[in-house]
């Protein structure tokens, strides 16, 4: 059976005509003859959306209940069972009421596909799992329906249903998205123009780049080399030079000069990892290329210029950026560069070649470093370089009784120019070879004892042994430099690995990484200079080690990290080689250092924001909690004060009652408000005393209704260490609350031991309600400032009970807990110190006993 096909209508935000657009295509499709059914949408009261339902078939829905309520959802065996070729399915990130086939919606939708259907769903931009925190901080509503990017990826169609901000506000202020009294709200809120207009970017760009790899799959389904420029796609060949930076910049102004262009900065590795490009130049190149909107490519290849070229027309780029050559003049002999290669093979993609202030000035290479072959095997090097010819020389005179040379002789002292290659390196090697063919010419080759040479083979033969000498010494010694490089690179890699791969989070991330530094080089001290202007004074970030210094200029060794930051260390100087893997250190520092910054300033900026989000709900209590019980008491008081009307005695008891109500509520909310500005600035200290729960529990009662509560409290029970008047004040807040949302029935309070294994016992409190209850996803969030759950009403208060209610036991030592009640309901479980915790706490504090 060939699995359906699913084609997605996606919107930028609610209104923008989604269910509209599907139901449309569900008509074109029936006058077809295609065999569709509705197997559930939501019109939400929108009568032109409800209109376009008539006329097609429509699956019933199956009923289920939850707490007490009863909810629709799909009926996905009814569909199966009735199996039509087209099913339409709305709000593809929906969660399923409990008692379900499946938690998502999206899973039903795939369960349908399985079997064969073609389904036609609908899914919002802010729904997307991938962008609900980017949505989050645009609306600062966290979406908590979200649908797996790749379940909207797999869809074989994505249309785009589009509307402009101005547009969508419109539709929504003539009451074709939500009902009247939802308006204002709606268009204050989540309906912003910034909203709508950030919201329709994050639909439109996301959507492009599904278009983007539909594109490129077709392209490599195809085998289609050319370029097509549906998108601008900006490739920057980067070197590891200086001049990185300026064609990084130059290739953004050329991508903001079109909509939707693209930069790729692309960095060509030599396979056999032996590169002079500096680690530090290319971290600070892709943290530009970055912040530029960019992204940075690594790739390996030998040949630069086609490397290069296959990256470019991997990823369908249109532009190349490079600089101009570095090579100096006379290394154009050596054949064309990679700029000149590069846009002669680039075929119809076009190259820009930029200048910069190191044209032509010569590609800085690191110097090549034999191995550290130590005292011993240099010395022996020379002297078989230098004595060694002459002791030949002696043996083969004095015992061997050569004076013409031969081709043995000239074996032997070219053997000897290998040994000192292999011993000392280079240099001797070339010594050696210097010294053998002087001594071959002067002793062993007609006329002796002269440099002269009468015979013409003599001079090719001596000729031929110094060019062979000298090109078996700089193979040798290169093979030795390449083993020795291999060597260090395969150490700098391991270092590198353990760079890159270390999780360095938290607060211990910049010492752990200086201790490393220290480590690796071997270093006395290490510290992390930084000065807020360019020539200001520094000042330590962070170090390790005995006696820092506090100036660059002071160190053995400092790496400056940009302009305004330095790695210094001191202890000894560090050879050349070791230079570049400290810049990778260097670069890290400064990333984890801003990183650090960047958590600073993050958690700032939500303290910011929780304290603005707490001044607005005090505002929002001010302008309406407060004002409506102020509302009821000058209502009743001028209709005590009219005197054109006469109240009966009931009357005027009924008046003076609500004005008791609305001063009582008053004081309640006044005294929350007070009580959380207390809990947040932390001037509540408690009286700690022993006190029994009967003191308070009847005290905690006074304020509900009587005969709703009923209470449990043994006489055996501990005393409790702690402040009464605090836990009298939460636990009127608690059972208030529970009181509210009982319904029938009456709330229990009752009180037991807490045995622990490890620990003193402790005394709960519990309070237990049988009402709707809230599920486990919200008990942690009851707690938190200004929150009201559910379909609360506003008169009911301003959600701050709860809150002052777990401020005052935390501060007393205890904790306040949410869990459900058997049977149906809530517990609000207190968990308090008893006397005996109490009195073991002072005496190893060392007080009284």
């Amino acid at each position: 059976m060939a699995r359906g096909r699913l084609r997605i209508y996606l919107g930028a935000a609610p209104g923008v005509g989604k269910t509209y657009a599907m139901l449309g295509e569900a008509h074109r499709r029936l006058e077809r003859g295609t065999d569709i059914v509705v197997a559930f949408v939501e019109h939400h009261g929108r009568s032109h959306t409800e209109e376009l339902l008539q006329g097609l078939e429509v699956v019933p829905r199956q009923r289920l209940v939850h707490r007490g309520a009863e909810f629709e959802e799909m009926d996905v065996d009814a569909v199966l069972a009735r199996k039509p070729a087209v099913a339409l399915v709305d709000e593809l990130a929906h969660s399923n009421i409990p008692g379900s086939r499946h938690a998502k919606r999206w899973q039903d939708i795939q369960l349908l596909l399985d079997a064969g259907i073609d389904v036609i769903s609908t899914v919002n931009i802010q729904h997307l799992e991938s962008l609900a925190d980017v949505v989050e901080g645009i609306t600062g509503v966290r979406q908590q329906e979200t649908v797996p990017d790749e379940v909207v990826r797999r869809a074989e169609q994505i249309e785009l249903v589009d509307m402009a901000p101005q547009a969508l506000r419109r539709r929504l202020a003539h009451g074709n998205v939500y009902t009247p009294e939802k308006v204002d709200a709606a268009l204050s809120n989540y309906f912003r123009p910034g909203n709508l207009t950030a919201l329709r970017e994050l639909a439109l760009l996301w959507t492009a780049d599904r278009v983007d790899e539909y594109l490129q799959r077709y392209r490599a389904e195809n085998d289609i080399d050319s370029t097509w420029q549906a998108r601008e796609r900006i490739v920057v060949g980067l070197t590891g030079g200086p001049e990185g930076r300026t064609l990084i910049r130059r290739a953004a102004r050329i991508a903001a000069k079109g909509s939707g262009s693209e930069i790729l900065a692309v960095y060509v590795a030599r396979s056999d990892g032996l590169t002079g490009a500096s680690p530090q130049e290319l971290t600070m190149q892709r943290a530009l290329v970055e912040d530029l909107g960019g992204s940075f490519h690594s790739v390996l290849g030998d040949r630069p210029a086609e490397a290069l070229l296959e990256f470019a027309r991997g990823v369908n780029a249109t532009q190349i950026v490079l600089g101009s050559s570095r090579r100096k003049t006379w290394q154009w002999m050596l054949g064309p560069g990679v700029g000149a290669t590069v846009a002669r093979e680039s075929g119809d993609v076009d190259v820009h070649v930029v200048t910069h202030e190191h044209v032509a000035r010569g590609r800085v290479r690191p110097i090549r470093r034999i191995a550290r072959l130590g005292v011993a095997r240099s010395v022996a090097g020379w002297l078989v370089g230098v004595l060694g010819p002459l002791l030949l020389t002696w043996f083969l005179t004095v015992f061997a009784g050569g004076t013409k040379t031969g081709h043995t002789d000239m074996l032997l002292y070219l053997g000897l120019t290998v040994g000192a290659a292999l011993l000392g390196g280079l240099f001797p090697a070339l010594a050696s070879a210097a010294v053998g063919s002087l001594l071959i010419n002067w002793y062993f080759t007609p006329p002796l004892h002269t440099l002269t040479v009468n015979d013409p083979q003599n001079i090719l033969a001596i000729g031929v042994f110094l060019a062979v000498a000298l090109s078996v010494a700089y193979v040798v010694d290169l093979a030795a430099s390449r083993t020795a490089e291999a060597a260090r690179s395969r150490a700098e890699a391991e270092t590198l690995s353990f760079l890159a791969g270390s999780v360095l989070s938290g607060e211990k991330a910049l010492p752990a990484l200086l201790e490393r530094v220290q480590e690796t080089f071997q270093m006395e001290s290490v510290a992390l200079l930084e000065r807020g202007e360019d020539f200001g004074p520094w000042t330590c970030a962070g170090s390790v080690g005995p006696r820092p210094v506090s100036r660059p200029e002071d160190a053995d060794v400092d790496v400056p990290v940009g302009e305004r930051l330095a790695l210094a260390l001191s202890g000894r100087v560090l050879p050349a080689a070791d230079r570049r893997v400290l810049g990778a250190f260097a670069a890290q520092a400064a990333v984890v250092l801003e990183r650090r910054r960047l958590g600073e300033e993050a958690a700032e900026a939500r303290r910011m924001a929780e304290g603005n989000r707490i001044r607005t709900a005090l505002l929002a209590a001010v302008s309406h909690d407060l004002r409506t019980p102020l509302a009821g008491i000058k209502a009743s008081v001028s209709s005590l004060r009219a005197e054109d009307i006469r109240w009966s005695a009931e009357d005027e008891a009924e008046l003076l009652a609500g004005i008791e109500e609305g001063a009582d509520r008053l004081d309640h909310l006044i005294g929350n408000l007070l009580d959380m500005s207390r809990l947040q600035t932390g001037a509540v200290v408690p009286l700690v005393r022993e006190f029994d729960l009967d003191e308070v529990v009847p005290m905690a009662l006074r304020g509900v209704a009587a005969g709703s509560v009923r209470t449990d409290i043994r006489e055996d029970l501990p005393m409790v260490s702690g402040d009464p008047g605090l836990l009298e004040r939460a636990l009127a807040n608690v059972v208030e609350n529970a009181v509210k949302y009982q319904g029938a029935g009456q709330v229990l309070v009752s009180g037991s031991v807490l045995h622990l294994p490890d620990a003193d016992d402790r005394l709960e409190v519990r309070v237990a309600d049988h009402g709707p209850g809230i599920p486990d996803e919200a008990k942690g969030k009851v707690f938190e400032p200004f929150q009201r759950y559910g379909d609360a009403p506003r008169g009911t208060g301003v959600g701050l009970g709860l809150a002052v209610a777990r401020g005052f036991v935390e501060a007393m030592g205890g904790s306040l807990a949410a869990e459900d009640t058997p049977g149906g309901g809530l517990t609000m479980v207190f968990t308090l110190r008893t006397v005996l915790q109490s009195e073991l706490i002072q005496t190893l504090k060392g007080g009284p006993e």
